[in-house]
């Protein structure tokens, strides 16, 4: 699998005041301090910033991202947002914040299915974003999220009761404001979910080399 790592990102100190000027670390019970002391933990500019979903889970993030003056939301039948938690073959970092190394969008894997994308970005030995992770990029990137060349963030998924995974794999695209999402959301971007075994053209796959601690 070839990937095309996305660049531009602010260097790390700018990504925590980012975080700070939205409130990310009030969401997250951290002063500004302590964002900042794990920015300036960073061996490298190419990094992303983010605060652990224990801390800053997904529903409260979405709100914070805008694109063009419109803000994010959530679609009505993903109630049970937060309740998706990372897959077994991805482990976060444990403390308040980690760092998350060389995105990739995944745009050349564009109609492929999760269930095809997920062993094809493993066996490349990168590992696939979780929802707050890709939420968090768009944060610091909303120019990321472009029509038809969204993302699916594949290492979160829900865990039924009985230990199958719903069929439910979160993404983040910008809506048409057709339909429940109304007319008043066009344009905005938002937190969605597509079938783990259904091809989608305009979803790639976002995936990183790898994370580590500050």
């Amino acid at each position: 699998m070839s990937t095309v790592v996305q660049t531009g990102l602010p260097p790390l100190a700018h990504q925590a005041e980012r975080l700070i000027e939205l409130g990310v670390h009030e969401v997250a019970g951290l002063s500004a301090r302590d964002l900042r002391s794990a920015a300036n933990t960073g061996s490298t500019d190419e990094g992303l910033l983010v605060v652990h979903p224990s801390r800053a889970p997904a529903s409260k993030l979405v709100p914070l991202l805008e694109r063009g003056g419109k803000h994010a939301f959530v679609v009505v039948d993903l109630p049970d947002l937060d309740l998706f938690t990372p897959i077994e073959q991805v482990t976060l970092p444990d403390g308040p914040a980690y760092f998350v190394n060389h995105i990739d969008r995944g745009d050349q894997m564009a109609n492929w299915s999760p269930n095809e994308a997920l062993p094809a970005i493993l066996e490349a030995g990168r590992t696939p974003l979780t929802l707050g992770e890709g939420i968090q990029w768009l944060l610091q990137q909303p120019q990321s999220l472009e029509r038809n060349h969204c993302f699916m963030t594949i290492a979160s998924r829900l865990r039924k009761p009985n230990g199958v995974l719903d069929p439910r794999t979160p993404a983040l695209w910008i809506s048409n404001g057709t339909g429940r999402d109304g007319i008043a959301n066009r344009d905005a971007p938002k937190v969605g979910w597509c079938w783990a075994g259904n091809r989608h053209t305009w979803l790639g796959f976002a995936s990183a080399a790898g994370r580590n601690r500050p």
